[in-house]
């Protein structure tokens, strides 16, 4: 069960790749400057995580003019989610939990996906400048995209 809007949200630092290297990515980067949208997704190369992640990034400016910064987390590398997000023309910051730990710290890690093993279940959450959770959903099935008109209205109530 994902963690509960009101609670404080887990600190995370996890790996990113891109063309300047590897980078690490934290939710404390956006402390008292931002808040956060953070998406987990189950696995890159994937039809509904392409296109998800793809809406995304061809609305970036609207999470920007919301004052937020976008964080795509899955259990792939940083390297195969490089590959995918410039095959994909994918913008936004993707950070590997390749670990798994911050999907179970955020109550999303499910334990095996269709055979291939534990993966992040499709999953939002809105953390404020504070730290705080304003939106938390878990999609029924990795099938079922987040509420995205919800996410965007709380951010408007976050301004």
């Amino acid at each position: 069960m994902p963690i509960s809007i009101g609670n404080k949200a887990p600190e995370f630092k996890l790996k990113s790749k891109n063309a300047e290297g590897v980078s690490e990515v934290s939710l404390a980067q956006n402390s008292g400057k931002k808040n956060t949208v953070i998406l987990f997704f189950p696995l890159a190369f994937t039809g509904v995580c392409t296109s998800e992640l793809c809406d995304v990034t061809a609305g970036l400016s609207q999470y920007g003019d919301l004052n937020a910064d976008v964080i795509g987390i899955s259990v792939d590398s940083p390297f195969a989610q490089e590959a995918w997000a410039l095959k994909e023309n994918i913008g936004i910051t993707l950070a590997s939990d390749l670990n798994k730990q911050t999907a179970s710290d955020y109550g999303v890690l499910l334990d095996d996906l269709m055979g291939f093993g534990a993966t992040s279940a499709r999953a939002a959450f809105v953390v404020d400048k504070e730290g705080i959770v304003q939106y938390a959903e878990q999609t029924p099935t990795p099938k079922d995209l987040p509420d995205f008109s919800a996410i965007k209205e709380t951010l408007k109530g976050l301004q």
